[in-house]
């Protein structure tokens, strides 16, 4: 099985650390990581609202949010 997964900036950036801190930055990592994830999800939304808003659509936001949530666990792998 292929992993078609995108890394995020964050995962990027804590990769070219050297070894030696990586240990001592993996509770910075999730942290980073999870308004990271925000972010992402918030922009999807904000497009999708956009989108609908255009073509007259009615949105529940709730439902934007988890569609956002999917977006993300998909593109990035969510949990890791």
């Amino acid at each position: 099985m292929t992993n078609n997964k995108q890394q995020t900036a964050v995962e990027w950036l804590f990769e070219q650390l050297p070894n030696k801190l990586k240990p001592h930055l993996k509770k910075e990592l999730q942290q980073a990581k999870e308004m990271e994830k925000e972010q992402i999800i918030e922009a999807d939304l904000n497009a999708t609202i956009r989108t609908a808003k255009g073509a007259n659509a009615d949105v529940s936001v709730r439902r934007v949010k988890e569609l956002g949530e999917q977006y993300y666990n998909e593109t990035f792998g969510g949990e890791q």
